[in-house]
């Protein structure tokens, strides 16, 4: 069934300038795309914008931990190793493969109502993870998180990393997946590189934290560039570092299958500095946007990471043109896809798949908007409060409040029993 978006706005992280447009979906992509001067094409289903709605692409949080909100609100006000150790790592442990499911179909209930339509994901019990990316017609980037403890369960882990991979990369055009080595401080050296061998081997990227803190920075016990190096992290496929706070936009770091991910509110929340964002970018460093787990942030709302992002490295340099609306834009949706192996995914463009948000811009705080300032009203002046719905694949996946694809209702409820059984036993 083709849907037809009748004149409405179209941008970007790639456009300057915004346009006024008929967008058409078809087949799960944008079949076309015309100026609203000229004659609409026929279609099953129209939404006519007259103007007054914008199509933006579907954002990609490049780094969370869904099944996180079940653990939200505990631990407040502390530093990284402080609430991790003595608050999430305890509650944690109470975590099952039934919990996990229920907690992630939760966070994807306000991914998707606040216009995510990827999300990258490091936890346990992934292949009920997938599972539920599958039923909600969501997309996914996926990792096992791997750390160490008792002997061999890091070799457990890795070889769970592995066939989850095995069973679920690729399907459906859905989902990817990653090796999901934690940390520098959870993962032995020698144990990483035991698992960069394996993605070099099976052609998988890897998602990893790094140099989140600065006391991580100090305990590294090497040169930042020389661990990537050492380790054979350099050289997967692909390797995105969620946070990277305390690495240097000085080091020589390739570009070419390298990604950042900056996630400002987490790391403002637990006071772990500020990643030096526009630098990274002056030098070409491709840089997405994450939210972290939904315990230390505490929203799954990458619009809300999008805006945090362009208005903190401005104060924060004294330059009010360091971070464009553009820059935020492109951060928030096409960054996240290319790094984790989602191709024509991320702009506005003729056969690209159709992942896309609809904004209403018909409220008081777009009077004035245009195609020159769209990009500048959606960072600075919009919130996902503005999101009348979120597709994928040309499928809506959430629309004016409702969920076509999953049951929210039920999600809830156990989603809620789930937080009184891990926090009251």
């Amino acid at each position: 069934m083709a849907t037809l978006f009748k004149d409405v706005y179209i941008a970007d992280g790639s456009r300057e300038k915004a346009e006024r447009v008929h967008l058409l979906v078809s087949k799960g992509r944008i079949a076309s795309i015309t100026s609203a001067n000229e004659n609409p094409p026929s279609a099953d289903k129209i939404i006519s914008g007259r103007g007054k709605m914008a199509v933006i692409p579907g954002f990609v949080n490049a780094h969370t931990h869904a099944a996180m909100v079940l653990l939200r609100g505990l631990g407040e006000e502390a530093p990284l190793m402080e609430w991790l150790q003595n608050k999430i790592w305890p509650v944690e442990e109470k975590l099952t493969p039934e919990y996990i499911y229920w907690g992630t179909l939760s966070a994807m209930l306000e991914m998707l109502a606040s216009g995510t339509t990827c999300f990258a994901d490091m936890y346990f019990e992934m292949e009920g993870v997938a599972e539920a990316v599958l039923g909600a017609g969501m997309k996914a980037a996926l990792c096992r998180g791997i750390t160490a403890g008792e002997p061999g369960k890091i070799e457990r882990s890795l070889q769970n990393n592995i066939e989850l991979a095995e069973k679920y990369h690729g399907r459906e055009g859905l989902i990817t997946i990653q090796l999901g080595p934690h940390a520098p401080y959870t993962v032995p050296l020698e144990a990483m590189k035991v698992i960069t061998d394996a993605a070099k081997s099976k052609g998988l990227g890897v998602h990893f934290h790094y140099l989140e803190t600065e006391g991580e920075l100090r305990n590294l016990g090497h040169d930042p560039v020389k661990y990537l190096a050492d380790t054979g992290l350099l050289d997967v496929p692909s390797l995105t570092l969620a946070h990277a706070v305390y690495l240097d936009p000085e080091a020589d770091i390739p570009s070419d299958n390298v990604t950042l991910v900056h996630c400002p509110c987490s790391n403002l929340k637990l006071g772990s500095g500020i990643m030096p964002l526009p630098a990274w970018l002056e030098r070409g460093m491709p840089v997405a946007l994450g939210t972290d787990g939904a315990s230390s942030n505490n929203q799954l709302d990458i619009w809300g990471e999008m805006r945090t992002a362009a208005l903190l490295h401005k104060g924060a340099n004294k330059d009010p043109v360091c971070i464009t609306a553009i820059d935020a834009l492109r951060m928030a949706t096409y960054e996240g896809a290319r790094a984790f192996g989602f191709s024509q995914k991320g702009m506005i463009r003729e056969g690209w798949f159709a992942d896309l948000v609809l904004v209403n811009l018909d409220k008081p705080h777009y009077i004035g908007v245009n195609d020159e300032n769209l990009a500048a009203y959606l960072v600075y002046a919009g919130s996902s409060a503005d999101i009348a719905g979120t597709m994928v694949n040309g499928r809506w996946v959430y629309r004016n409040g409702e969920y076509p694809t999953l049951d929210r209702e039920e999600i809830v409820q156990k989603a809620r029993e789930a937080r009184e059984a891990m926090t009251t036993r």
